[in-house]
């Protein structure tokens, strides 16, 4: 097990000193997300001026070509990246800290690659192609593939070891990967229908499916920026957080549901936009420390920055078309995958 995983932070000196740079820190991050978010708003194919982009925000003229396509079309686009990154980098740490697995996260373990194969089977069998048909479809793989996903891990002598879930991971992400590439070589209408979104889009994002799964997104958020404390415990091991009183069962179930809820609903809104809930994590980890009261809140508000740059950038480097910010997420984390394993040594447990 990581020394980074394993360490219990210690709260109990008087000293506030932790607390007020943890404020700054999210000050920073807060920022950072309202600049990205600013830039998601003003470019892209049309270029919006100040005025223009002011006016569409607090004085809407339907008769502007350029505060319609700001209002009606970048607004939703924004808030629909901005849900999915948190969505992810949230699913991401909850998912590292209750497998203590340096590489959980909701892609590797194949919960998003679930949701994707439950949605694709939707158009192709049933005929839904608008995203709030299919969105519930996601769920429900999502729930699917965790379920699967453990177990398989828990088969056999030892039980589902951090090393074994990931293996499990792997194997059932690529099962699903394979029948999901079935199904689109052989019907092309319904490859048509989710190319782009199996990209990891959040172009074309409408209000609708949004409010659909707002509601779960916020109760799920909230319950996982709330078990700080309990996935600190648990990150010491199962029988240590037993003898201080933790219920390790109710924790996990708790954990399992929120990252469930959350990568369901990223992907149902942006599709398996990858890297995010692996990356984010491991960058805050890196800047807070190993407490997880602080690496859920600061995921929280980096996940959004880093879906929205993506899309942003995606926007600008293929001018006028558009690369999706998925693929951009993927380029930028495969090589964070590659140097995390190069420095991280994996135990089994």
């Amino acid at each position: 097990m990581l020394g980074t995983f394993a360490r219990m932070p210690n709260n109990s000196g008087p000293d506030r000193s932790p607390v007020r740079r943890h404020a700054l820190g999210l000050a920073v991050a807060g920022a950072i997300l309202v600049a990205f978010g600013f830039l998601s708003l003003r470019v892209g194919a049309l270029q919006v001026d100040t005025g223009t982009f002011w006016s569409a925000i607090a004085d809407y003229d339907r008769g502007d070509t350029g505060q319609v396509v700001v209002r009606e079309l970048r607004v939703p686009r924004t808030i629909a990246g901005a849900l999915a990154g948190a969505c992810l980098a949230v699913a991401g740490a909850l998912t590292q800290g209750v497998t203590r697995n340096p590489l959980g996260a909701p892609e590797i373990l194949g919960i998003n690659a679930g949701a994707s194969f439950a949605i694709v089977m939707a158009v192709f069998v049933l005929g839904i192609t608008a995203p709030a048909g299919y969105l519930w479809f996601g769920f429900a793989g999502a729930l699917g593939a965790a379920a699967l996903v453990y177990a398989v891990a828990s088969a056999g002598r030892g039980g589902a070891t951090p090393v074994r879930l990931a293996l499990s991971g792997a194997v059932i992400t690529a099962l699903l990967g394979s029948w999901t590439a079935a199904v689109l070589l052989l019907d092309l209408e319904t490859f048509d229908e989710v190319r782009f979104w199996l990209a990891g889009s959040i172009a074309g994002r409408g209000t609708e499916e949004i409010t659909l799964l707002f509601p779960i997104i916020v109760v799920a958020l909230v319950v996982g920026l709330a078990m700080g404390r309990q996935i600190n415990v648990m990150s010491l091991g199962e029988e240590v957080a037993a003898g201080l009183g933790s219920r390790a069962g109710l924790v996990r179930a708790g954990a399992w549901a929120c990252i469930v809820a959350l990568a369901g609903s990223a992907v149902g809104i942006a599709g398996p936009v990858a890297f995010v809930g692996l990356a984010i994590p491991h960058i805050v980890r890196s800047l807070v420390g190993p407490d997880y009261r602080w690496i859920l809140l600061y995921s929280a508000i980096l996940g959004p920055s880093l879906v929205l740059g993506a899309d942003v950038v995606g926007r600008v480097i293929v001018r006028p078309s558009e690369l999706q910010a998925g693929i951009v997420s993927a380029a930028v984390g495969a090589p964070f995958l590659v140097h995390l394993v190069r420095r991280m040594r994996l135990a089994e447990l």
